[in-house]
């Protein structure tokens, strides 16, 4: 059996860092993760091919070749999943299909000849077998969730790395709160479940084998759902096997009750953490309970960021309006808020209602559903009809001027400078390859010369030279997403 794993493309949006990955010269942010995954599930015996459209082509050739296509794909690259389905339709391949977009909405695939839905440790191994017995369903779901310990290693040797900016690892699927918005619990449950230790440090060892010496990507959801068992078993791990590598370095998603935990705070600075995504959604507290954010109530959040900040942990947030409670003032707090506490990369997107959520099936019931959600966060669009008394006009401005504002340079490098004046430099840093040096050489040319932001430009790198010079590689790389910021902010709302 041939069979082909097939990733569909990012568009552009705020996280695909497309126009910032240009400066080091790299195709996409990560490998897919989920399919190479799969990939490790399927028999021994089959021969596989990826082919991560963000990173080389689809052709007739691999087509000829493939007996089957199996599909991953996210809600965002929706529209790349079914020009590439009706290729491997076109050319007579059989389409197998499974991940978040199409277990949401499957149904608007006619063209898929079998769904393996939900998660694949438990629908794929019933489908292998009523394939091998010629009696394969169509559709494979289950409302189980799997025991992830038992979760094989991706097959990492299917990917060129050398294409890529960063790896991806997985310790944890669930979170153990509820967010009306979020559609992680739908998909992954509320308890939180973890693979075992030495599962993560063989996925480390790989890597390292495999030549990579870079950042690695902890994909979950909430990384500290299980703080205990983290504490406990996994940091030390990364602890020790950092004191025998080199060159690696974490960043992941957390809540903002990190802030409390020092302890927490300093093991993942010592095991290689430099940043950490946090759903900060609003400073408005009336916003927080309507969407049932309570881990963000009831707290100074600007100082809870530059508490993890201080710690050595870099903030990145999400931002949400377009909340029932929100008025017009929210645009101003929303900016004051994101200026304040140096969160550079603060992706501002308005409220959606991704299909299985809470908020989904609240809005179903009122009737301000508008179809179902493009799956980009930050591209200006919403399927919801808002019921906040706010003029259509002074919501679509409002919206407009926090972008303008926070991604204009002039505010966007006075949050790096305040970051870099109480951020702790990272004890474990990432080797220093060729593509560095290219991308200070690319930014210098690009930003500093012909860019606008010129000025601010060189008046960081010089400071950064002076006083922080430790941090200069992290004031290169965040001038370039900046760019990458203004750019995606530009094409879809500016």
């Amino acid at each position: 059996m041939n069979v082909l794993l097939i990733y569909p493309e990012f568009p552009d949006t705020f996280w695909s860092f497309k126009h910032a990955l240009k400066f080091i010269r790299k195709k996409a942010s990560f490998p897919p993760l989920g399919l190479l995954t799969v990939a490790a599930m399927l028999p021994a015996e089959w021969s596989k091919r990826l082919v991560d459209v963000n990173a080389t082509k689809l052709t007739d050739k691999d087509l000829k070749w493939a007996d089957y296509a199996f599909f991953s794909s996210m809600v965002v690259q929706r529209k790349s999943a079914h020009q590439l389905i009706g290729q491997c339709k076109e050319a007579g391949v059989k389409i197998v299909a499974g991940g978040p977009l199409f277990t949401s909405e499957h149904e608007q695939f006619k063209d898929v000849d079998h769904f393996v839905l939900n998660e694949a440790e438990i629908t794929l191994p019933p489908f292998l077998e009523d394939l091998k017995n010629g009696c394969a369903k169509p559709i494979y779901t289950t409302p189980e969730f799997a025991d992830i310990r038992e979760t094989p290693a991706p097959l990492w040797e299917l990917a060129d790395l050398k294409r890529y900016a960063s790896m991806s690892i997985q310790y944890t699927r669930g979170c153990p709160y509820q967010c009306e918005f979020c559609d992680v619990t739908a998909l992954f449950g509320r308890r939180t479940r973890t693979k075992i230790t030495e599962q993560i440090i063989a996925e480390l060892d790989t890597f390292y084998s495999l030549g990579w010496r870079g950042n690695v990507f902890f994909v979950d959801d909430n990384l500290i759902g299980n703080k205990k068992r983290l504490k406990k078993e996994l940091l030390p791990a990364l602890i020790k096997w950092q004191g025998n590598h080199t060159g690696v370095t974490f960043n992941t998603e957390v809540s903002i009750n990190l802030a409390k935990d020092e302890a927490l705070m300093q093991m993942m600075f010592e095991a290689g953490f430099h940043t950490v995504f946090v759903g900060i959604e609003t400073p408005d507290t009336a916003s927080l309970a309507e969407c049932g954010k309570k881990q963000n109530k009831d707290r100074d959040l600007a100082e809870d960021v530059r508490i993890i900040q201080r710690a050595g942990l870099q903030v990145q947030a999400g931002f949400i309006v377009g909340f029932d409670n929100d008025t017009p003032s929210i645009f101003q707090r929303q900016i004051d808020f994101i200026q304040k506490t140096g969160i550079v990369t603060a992706m501002v997107g308005l409220l959606q209602a991704p299909t299985g959520t809470r908020l989904y099936e609240r809005l179903k019931k009122e009737g301000r559903l508008l179809g179902r959600m493009t799956g980009d966060n930050a591209d200006g669009s919403t399927n919801i009809i808002p019921n906040n008394n706010m003029d259509p006009d002074i919501f679509r401005e409002g919206y407009k001027r926090i972008l303008r504002h926070i991604y204009s340079p002039e505010n966007y490098y006075k949050r790096i400078m305040t970051l870099f004046k109480e951020y702790k430099s990272p004890k474990i840093r990432g080797k220093i390859k060729f593509e560095h040096i290219l991308a200070v050489l690319s930014s210098s040319y690009r930003l500093g010369i012909l860019g606008k932001e010129r000025f601010q430009f060189w008046n960081l790198m010089l400071w950064t030279t002076f006083h922080r010079r430790e941090l200069f590689p992290l004031a290169v790389t965040l001038a370039i997403y900046g760019h990458h910021f203004r750019k995606v902010s530009e094409l879809h709302i500016l």
